[in-house]
């Protein structure tokens, strides 16, 4: 598989588990019900169906339709960046298909329903999905790698010294 080929293999599947995960959701759990996969964790991690209109975190909620232009458009900025992809090393090419399959997985939600699927709690945070997890990851994953990838200035090194001077 070619570097554009891991790319696109990232955003399928995380495309797929987003979506899978959140059908799942939506037939098997009463919106505001939660379930815990793990009972003896109940208290710090519960899968509770939830809705979101705004983006993360629920903010902006009243922006729907300009959330959906926006996704268009960091959709649209990604699908031409991977054309200069074709030599970029792996670790940028499964960010960008984490952000690139979270992306269309949450676009996909809001032209489909009105609303995104969340579920994840963690009683601590603001309750998410797969497809947000992904588009994080990505960013810092992305982040990390250009940072790693950045030239380092050289040590800075002592002013020589003036021979006029006496100590």
């Amino acid at each position: 598989m070619g570097r554009r080929g891991l790319l696109w293999a990232v955003a399928i599947l995380t495309f797929a588990a987003d979506q899978g995960s959140k059908a799942w959701v939506r037939e098997n759990l009463a919106l505001y019900e939660s379930w815990a996969p793990i009972p003896a964790l109940a208290r710090y991690f519960t899968f509770t169906h939830v809705t979101n209109t705004g983006i993360a975190f629920g903010l902006f909620r009243e922006w729907g339709s300009v959330l959906v232009a926006v996704a268009v458009v960091v959709i649209a900025f990604l699908l031409l960046y991977t054309r200069q992809l074709a030599t970029a090393r792996w670790p940028v090419q499964i960010a960008l298909g984490l952000q690139l399959g979270g992306a269309f997985g949450n676009l996909l939600d809001r032209l489909r329903f009105g609303f995104v699927t969340d579920f994840l709690d963690f009683k601590f945070w603001p309750v998410f999905n797969l497809a947000d997890s992904a588009i994080v990851v990505g960013m810092v994953l992305l982040l990390l790698f250009l940072e790693e990838g950045k030239p380092r200035a050289p040590a800075a090194s002592p002013p020589p010294e003036d021979p006029g001077q006496n100590p």
